[in-house]
């Protein structure tokens, strides 16, 4: 395969699935230093990508207006496709890195348009069967959990003669992340826990009971004698949480910005939430962290961590996961119980949040 020069890196996805790119992205710009790197990303996920520096151009398009296979069909949004189109056109690519599973009918047929309307001759991307004629550089999908979410990128920008060696997360310090972190947690000088009960907009079945949460966080606070640090959005359950909690916390929902939130998880010393893109940033910055999976496939979305600073908690019942499972989307919003995680209790977050503490305190101490 020759040098690309012009290559278009396709994840129209939350913010969490953005990041879990970076390294195949980071493949691609290191394998072919000269050559033209654009990303079509969502609009919210377009700061994240180009704060990593890892492209010359994010493309925002807003993929969640045409989620919905009436919708294309709607003329107010024709105007906005052709814009799209019209670009991809004149952009030349020669190669289309698409970071997507091909799980629906429709998903399938939207990524075939997309990619034809740039008419690159070379298109690599993810093949459960949907994908024949129209993915030049097919790479086979095992399934949601056979291979990691960043291993499947990795595979994607492998098709098109890109490697590294460094499969990293992506994610470089903002250049005042002292005073911003300082500013937010004003007195707090020593580690401290964050929680993040929030799972994004996607869907709340991922979701544990703030009060569960509350109980884990007044324990650690008893066991540990440090902070608990709460963070979100206004839409997460983080003031629930704190409702509920018997020691007061440090609030932060909706009053950080991205640079904000990676500079109170860079200084944190554990990390706990459910599977969300938050999730993500903390294990991009390298924070240990206790995830709380249920009805989503841990397989696939584990924070992408080295193992001993990773915690996995759930209940491990035979019917979770159940979205997202061999090659279909499966149960989006889990089943109405939702056991795998009703049924989980404070005490065995706790007692992962402490074992973590304690590995990490030891790690430190031995290294000094």
């Amino acid at each position: 395969m020759g040098a690309l020069q012009r290559i278009l890196a396709v994840k129209l996805a939350d913010m969490g699935d953005a990041l879990l790119c970076t390294p195949a992205l980071r493949a691609l710009r290191r394998t072919y230093p000269h050559a033209r790197l654009d990303v079509l990303a969502t609009p919210h996920t377009v700061p994240l990508i180009e704060h990593t520096g890892l492209a010359d151009r994010v493309i925002p398009f807003p993929k969640h207006v045409y989620d919905n296979p009436h919708s294309i069909w709607r003329p107010d949004r024709w105007l906005a496709l052709g814009r799209l189109y019209a670009m991809l056109r004149l952009s030349h690519y020669d190669a289309v890195a698409l970071f997507h599973h091909l799980s629906t009918w429709y998903g399938a047929f939207k990524w075939q348009l997309l990619v034809a309307a740039t008419r690159a001759p070379l298109v690599a991307g993810l093949d459960n069967g949907r994908g024949q004629g129209w993915l030049t550089r097919p790479v086979r999908d095992l399934g949601f959990g056979k291979r990691h979410e960043v291993e499947y990128a990795l595979a994607v920008s492998r098709a098109l003669g890109a490697n590294t060696d460094d499969a990293s997360l992506t994610l470089p310090p903002f250049a005042d992340e002292g005073q911003r972190a300082a500013k937010l947690l004003d007195d707090i000088q020593g580690p401290y826990v964050v929680i993040h009960a929030g799972s994004g907009g996607y869907s709340r079945a991922r979701r544990w009971d703030p009060q569960k949460f509350a109980v884990v966080a007044d324990a650690l606070a008893d066991r540990l004698s440090v902070p608990i640090v709460i963070v979100g959005t206004k839409a997460d359950d983080g003031a629930k949480v704190t409702a509920a909690m018997h020691h007061p916390a440090r609030d932060l929902q909706g009053e950080t910005d991205l640079a904000d939130l990676v500079s109170v998880l860079r200084r944190g010393s554990l990390f706990i939430g459910v599977d969300s893109g938050v999730m993500h940033l903390a294990a991009a910055v390298g924070i240990p962290i206790v995830a709380i999976f249920g009805p989503s496939n841990h397989r696939a979305w584990a924070p992408w961590a080295p193992s001993q600073r990773v915690r996995i908690v759930r209940l491990g019942i035979p019917c979770s996961p159940c979205s997202y499972i061999g090659t279909r989307v499966g149960a989006r919003d889990g089943c109405p119980q939702r056991l795998c995680m009703t049924g989980l209790t404070p005490e065995t977050v706790v007692e992962a949040a402490l074992e973590l503490w304690n590995r990490e305190a030891y790690h430190d101490s031995s290294m000094q």
